[in-house]
């Protein structure tokens, strides 16, 4: 869908892209990388002009060990390095959306570095993943050999905006990371739970609704079974999950009767429909994962210390994190600090937008090559 209404909007994209003050060429060649994503692994124009990118695997130290991952290289001059984060998911560095992915950003002259992160894998996002990330972020921008301009960011999606954007406010990494890109990120983590739940979300004064995702709510409940302290409660919700995924309209209550208050508090987090008392139920949720929310929320950060560029793109139609959540980041921020993409037609990561929003996607896109021509 995304390749025939991308073509039909190619011609007047390519006219708008002459009639602008921007540079023509960067212009055109942010329809190049646009229709290579498009493309996956099929032909695209930009894998027909450009050479295969390298893929190579490596190791880097962390703080008490080592973490590895991918590096892409492109085929000719690199003029950026981008540190790539996966969101969660089970594949991690390894899913083949994110390689070619990664393998269309090198062709576009970045230096890609994928980190190899373990709970990402386990369909978690820690706290702890803001420190792998800067260790991966350090070492990246100590090659100055790769990307001899030093111009370096970060990008990610999902749950893993927030650790990104708390990894670049780090002392070290703040001063080196010059751009971030964050694909349907989040601000306030209780809100985006509140929504997760019910479906209610806050847009300026007024609250809206849409239909909650009932599959991802029991694939949420499968990550964090194995950190429930009690047997008993990983099995009862485990059988919750399965019968859930299969049909979620399927009883649950008989195993709901055996729960400890530990699996009965997330139990009683996740079947909940009433925007009135998520505060409540998250507050009493299990301590680990309480840890975990105070770690990863950003509403309640001093985002004063993020120094880096934003670039925001989120979907109106996002049905796991609301696109107010992007545009409360931006408001969070200083003052032209970050650029806001709202694209209809962007579900969550996944990419099928109409004409305007291909219209949007080539801007964030510009946005993008324009920082990494910043240091040439």
């Amino acid at each position: 869908m995304f390749m025939s209404v991308f073509l039909r909007s190619i011609l007047l994209l390519l006219v708008v892209t002459l009639m602008l003050a921007c540079s023509p060429r960067r212009g055109y060649e942010a329809l190049l990388l646009l229709g290579d994503v498009a493309s996956g692994d099929g032909p695209s124009r930009l894998k027909a002009a450009s050479l295969e990118p390298e893929r190579l695997k490596l190791r880097f130290p962390i703080s008490g060990g080592f973490i590895g991952g991918d590096l892409y290289l492109p085929g000719s001059a690199p003029a950026a390095g981008i540190l790539l984060v996966p969101g969660a998911a089970e594949a991690g560095k390894d899913d083949p959306r994110l390689m070619a992915f990664a393998r269309s950003l090198a062709r576009a002259r970045f230096v890609v570095l994928v980190p190899d992160l373990e709970s990402i894998r386990l369909l978690e996002v820690r706290g702890e993943n803001a420190d792998e990330i800067a260790a991966a972020f350090r070492w990246f921008r100590g090659r100055s050999d790769l990307v001899p301009h030093e111009r370096f960011g970060m990008m990610a999606f999902s749950y893993a905006v927030g650790p990104t954007l708390i990894a670049a406010m780090q002392p070290a990494p703040a001063e080196e990371v010059d751009f971030v890109v964050g694909v349907g990120g989040y601000y306030d983590l209780r809100a985006v739970m509140t929504f997760f739940t019910t479906g209610w979300f806050r847009d300026g004064d007024a609250w809206r609704q849409r239909a909650p995702n009932l599959y991802g709510k029991w694939v949420f409940i499968e990550g964090n079974l194995h950190r429930l302290a009690e047997p008993g409660d990983r099995t009862r919700l485990a059988a919750m999950a399965q019968r859930r995924k299969a049909d979620p309209a399927a009883p649950i209550e008989d195993l709901a009767a055996g729960l400890t208050a530990e699996g009965a508090a997330l139990y009683r987090f996740i079947v909940n429909t009433d925007r009135e008392r998520a505060p409540e139920l998250i507050d009493g949720l299990p301590e680990f994962l309480r840890r975990e929310i105070a770690a990863l929320d950003l509403a309640d950060k001093d985002l004063g210390r993020l120094r880096a560029r934003l670039i925001l793109v989120h979907g109106l139609d996002d049905p796991i994190i609301p696109y107010t959540e992007s545009r409360n980041l931006k408001a969070a921020l200083r003052p032209d600090q970050a650029e806001l993409f709202l694209v209809r037609g962007l579900m969550h990561v996944d990419v099928t937008p109409g004409l305007v929003g291909s219209w949007r996607m080539w801007r964030a896109v510009v946005t993008l090559l324009r920082e990494r021509d910043a240091g040439a």
